[in-house]
């Protein structure tokens, strides 16, 4: 019995069985360039909490509920609500930062939104929502949609067949009871926030319409552009036309009979990447239909331990986020949110995000491609859901779906991630094996991650060999030395022992913080904490060679009912290095200046291969070649002696000193060398400096095997 019941279970995760009914249509892309219209603004609202306008005394779906907008036909008639003389809440928002009341309100509330719409020939209609947290049953006009469940990706339901001309009413139940089925399930640490939280629209599109469409570079190659092409409601035989203007590319393609076409071509690019963060304008075209997006293309792969962009190693200097508005409070849903706090991570010395701990609103991701910033992406798949149960495990492969549809074409999306801080174990490594399958089905191109948890081997080793880690491209991990492990200097005894040839992103550390509360390092909840976490976190960092990026956590201070200390947390989290005000904390400097000195390596370590590449490389012949070699005997030398010496001395001035030593040793050595052409005693000076220089590099072996040597 045991055995059917297990072949059971394994059958439905692989199926992705589930007993919801009415699903969403298929997920339209890119709204930005649809024709839509917009049905943010005030939406009446009803609360809930006994789900009374959903079921009846004996707790049965009840055919006459909220839904209906019931209207009272006499006198006499009994109906006990009414959309239009309750409250009123704005859409796009959380109803818990509206109304102190619903601050820590975990139920239903029913919005209504009345609208007129006027028919046209041949165009379908589709009411799509950006999300709504957490389960959302739809109705138009008394009649049910569907139902979506997750409160972080977006849906839609055709409505074309339902829409009339005059008083349409678009209902909503959304409830975001936590549930311990559910993704997340009960316990996280954030906020709960509820209702339609992003972007409420109409969609108009043609009979026959471009459904979704991905674009990418192929896997291993740097010019092919290879993806597809999935039309809605069309026959075999559909042409459809792909152009890159600004590259000259006019591709035509043709669809099989479900509206799929396979897309291949060879173009040179400039590549996306955050130095260059180029976005070509793309259109996509059938004879009904057209769509147009921007799009960049870039390269991202491993090799060994090395992240890999456009082909070059790359560290990522990162952060984690959460979607909180730091200073209005409440889900952070516009594009003036994601501005600023993409801004923010941009003024720390952030190449990278870590969207954590779910998909964040669709402003994040493209203001990300604009601004050249890397995105970590991940789905609520946190800490201890039900492993074993077949509907959880369909529920957390539809939120992946969804976002990797939603996101698919964003350069700035370099990780998938499908899980945070997940304990260990058959049922986990198979459903979260699940996903990772599912994932590179979806999308060849990007890698996959998941933010793990390590354990100690003796007192001084931490491990980390998870064994989800062979399934992954990237070995994610979050550990808290120095706040729940110990204090900060137990970091400077630590050593690390990775079991995975593979890169390693240090997922989260950090510390709280209540901003403007001072006192001694040890004092736990000052600033000056944080930073002595952080200065000795970074010191223990530096000394793991295959560190290839990290995202601390966090950059704001954000709402967690789990922190209720008084006067300290009063429900924040203070991990933040910014405040929930926007004031930056002393922690914030500590960790903008060692990625803006990463920076510095970068650019003087470049500047110097650049500078060898010159001094080495061919002379042109004739006299043309006898005035640049004697320019570079007279004069070049020094040049380039003096814009090394300067590089080397600008890493001592900002506290590498190994790295300045070894920049500056060599340039020491080649100035001997150069006057011992004339005075050959000069040479013994130049070998007891090379020595010196060995002895310096080598005594640092292990800080060189790591992060700085591998970026530069």
């Amino acid at each position: 019995m045991q055995t059917k019941v297990g072949l059971l279970l394994a059958i439905l995760f692989i199926l992705g069985t589930s007993s919801q009914a009415q699903q969403p249509a298929p997920l339209i892309t890119n709204i930005e360039d649809r024709h839509t219209i917009n049905l943010n603004g005030r939406w009446q609202t009803i609360i809930d909490p006994y789900e009374t306008g959903y079921y009846d005394y004996r707790y049965q779906p009840s055919p006459n509920g909220y839904f209906k907008n019931a209207k009272p036909q006499s006198p006499s008639d009994l109906i006990e609500y009414d959309f239009d003389t309750s409250g009123q809440l704005d859409v796009p928002g959380d109803w818990n930062s509206q109304d102190q009341r619903l601050l820590f309100y975990e139920g239903t509330v029913w919005y209504k939104k009345s609208f007129d719409y006027q028919k046209r020939d041949h165009t379908r209609l589709f009411a799509y929502f950006g999300a709504a947290n957490y389960l959302a049953d739809v109705y138009l006009n008394g009649e049910k949609l569907g139902r979506h469940e997750g409160g972080f990706t977006p849906f839609n339901f055709e409505i074309t067949n339902l829409v009339r001309a005059k008083d349409n009413f678009l209902i909503v139940k959304v409830d975001n009871k936590r549930r311990r089925d559910a993704v997340p399930t009960l316990n996280t640490d954030w906020w709960n926030y509820g209702g339609l939280t992003r972007d409420v629209k109409l969609i108009q599109v043609p009979e026959a319409f471009i459904e979704d469409y991905f674009l990418q570079l192929k896997k291993g190659s740097a010019n092919e552009i290879a993806g597809w092409v999935k039309l809605n409601n069309t026959n075999s035989g559909k042409v459809v036309t792909i152009e890159i203007p600004e590259a000259g590319v006019r591709q035509l393609v043709t669809t099989d009979a479900n509206g799929y076409a396979p897309v291949s071509f060879q173009s040179r690019l400039s590549l996306w990447s955050p130095e260059n963060p180029r976005l070509y304008l793309i259109k996509v075209s059938t004879d009904t239909d057209s769509v147009s997006d921007r799009i960049g293309f870039r390269s991202i792969e491993t090799r060994g331990t090395d992240i890999l962009l456009n082909g070059k190693p790359i560290f990522l200097r990162g952060i984690c986020i959460h979607e909180e508005s730091p200073l209005r409070g409440g889900r952070a849903f516009s594009k003036d949110d994601a501005r600023m706090l993409l801004g923010w991570a941009k003024e720390l010395g952030a190449n990278f995000v870590r969207l954590a701990h779910y998909p964040h609103n669709e402003y994040m991701t493209r203001l990300a491609d604009e601004m050249g910033i890397m995105v970590w992406s991940e789905i609520p798949v946190y800490w201890t859901i039900l492993w074993d149960n077949p509907e959880t495990f369909a529920n957390a492969r539809n939120q992946l779906r969804e976002s990797i549809a939603r996101d698919q074409n964003k350069a700035s999306i370099i990780l998938w991630s499908v899980a945070n801080e997940t304990p260990t174990g058959a049922a986990r490594l198979r459903f979260l094996k699940g996903l990772v399958d599912d994932a590179r089905k979806m999308d060849p191109t990007r890698l996959l991650t998941a933010a793990n948890e390590r354990h100690y081997a003796d007192p001084n080793t931490q491990v980390i060999d998870d064994p989800l880690g062979e399934a992954l491209d990237v070995i994610g991990c979050n550990e808290y030395v120095g706040w729940y492990d110990g204090l900060p200097e137990k970091a400077d005894l630590l050593q690390w022992k990775i079991g995975y040839n593979k890169p390693l992103i240090i997922s989260e550390f950090g510390g709280d913080a209540l901003f403007g509360y001072h006192g001694e390092a040890s004092v736990r909840w000052t600033e000056e904490y944080q930073k002595n976490l952080y200065e000795h976190q970074l010191k223990m960092l530096k000394k793991i060679p295959s560190l290839r990026g990290m995202t601390p956590w966090i950059l704001t201070d954000f709402r967690s009912p789990r922190r209720p200390l008084p006067r300290i947390q009063d429900f924040y989290n203070r991990k933040g290095l910014i405040s929930s005000r926007g004031e930056r904390k002393q922690a914030f400097y500590v960790l903008q200046d060692f990625y803006h000195s990463l920076i510095i390596i970068f650019v003087v370590f470049g500047l110097n291969g650049f500078l060898n590449f010159l001094s080495m490389g061919p002379m042109p012949s004739g006299l043309a070649g006898q005035f640049v070699g004697a320019l570079v005997l007279s004069h070049y030398f020094w040049v380039v002696a003096a814009l090394q010496i300067a590089g080397g001395a600008l890493l001592l001035v900002n506290r590498f000193v190994p790295l300045g030593l070894v920049l500056l040793g060599p340039v020491i050595v080649n100035i001997i060398l150069y006057h011992a052409l004339m005075n050959p005693a000069g040479i013994a000076l130049a070998i007891v400096v090379a020595i010196l220089w060995l002895i310096v590099f080598y005594a640092h072996r292990q800080y060189f095997s790591g992060i700085f040597v591998q970026r530069t």
